[in-house]
C-alpha cells in the first residue's frame, strides 16, 4: 500500500510541475524590476507578475526585450497606441491634440522641487521622426521621466515583442496585490 501512495504522490507532484510549467509558458511570467525608471509606481527589486496574451491598453505597464541591450528586459508604461499623435507641453500629455490626465504621476510631480518639469517638452515626430504611432507598435515611457530610457530614446515597441502586461506585485509583501 505504501508504494501505491508513493507513486500517487510522485504523480501528483509531476502533474503539478507540468501545470506550473504550462502556466509559466502561456499565461504569466515573473519579472524582477531593475532600476528606477518606473519609480514610484514600481521600485527597484520588486517582483511582479506579467500576464501574457492580454489586450494592451493605454497606461498598461508592459515588459519587453530591451532593443538596445541584449539579454535585458525593460518595464515601461504604454503612452501611445497605434495611430496616436503624442506631445508633451508644460508637463502635460496631449494625445491626438487632447489633454490626457496621468494620475499615477501626481505624487511624483508634487515631490519635484527644482522648478523643472517631470517630463520635458517633446512631440512624437521630434523623438521618433514619425507623426503617429505606426500600426502594430506602441510608444512607451517610464514613470520616472527624468531617469528613463524609453520611447524617446529607443523608439517604438512592436506588439509582438511585448512579453507581458504587468498586473500584480508579489514582493515585497507590503506591496502585494494588483497595480
Amino acid at each position: 500500500m505504501k508504494s501505491k501512495e508513493l507513486i500517487h504522490t510522485i504523480l501528483f507532484f509531476v502533474g503539478l510541475a507540468a501545470l506550473l510549467f504550462l502556466l509559466r509558458q502561456f499565461v504569466f511570467t515573473p519579472v524582477v524590476v531593475k532600476g528606477h525608471s518606473m519609480d514610484p509606481t514600481l521600485a527597484d527589486g520588486e517582483r511582479v507578475i506579467a500576464l501574457k496574451n492580454t489586450e494592451i491598453k493605454r497606461f498598461d505597464i508592459v515588459t519587453f526585450p530591451a532593443p538596445d541591450e541584449p539579454k535585458k528586459n525593460y518595464i515601461k508604461r504604454v503612452i501611445g497606441l497605434p495611430g496616436d499623435t503624442i506631445e508633451y507641453k508644460d508637463d502635460i500629455l496631449y494625445i491626438n491634440d487632447k489633454e490626457v490626465k496621468e494620475p499615477y504621476l501626481d505624487e511624483f510631480k508634487a515631490e519635484v522641487t527644482d522648478g523643472l518639469p517631470l517630463t520635458i517638452d517633446f512631440t512624437l515626430s521630434e523623438v521618433t521622426g514619425e507623426k503617429k504611432v505606426p500600426d502594430g507598435e506602441y510608444f512607451v515611457m517610464g514613470d520616472n521621466r527624468r531617469n528613463s530610457k524609453d520611447g524617446r530614446m529607443i523608439g517604438f515597441i512592436s506588439k509582438d515583442k511585448i512579453m507581458g502586461d504587468v498586473k500584480f506585485v508579489l514582493w515585497p509583501l507590503d506591496r502585494f496585490g494588483t497595480i
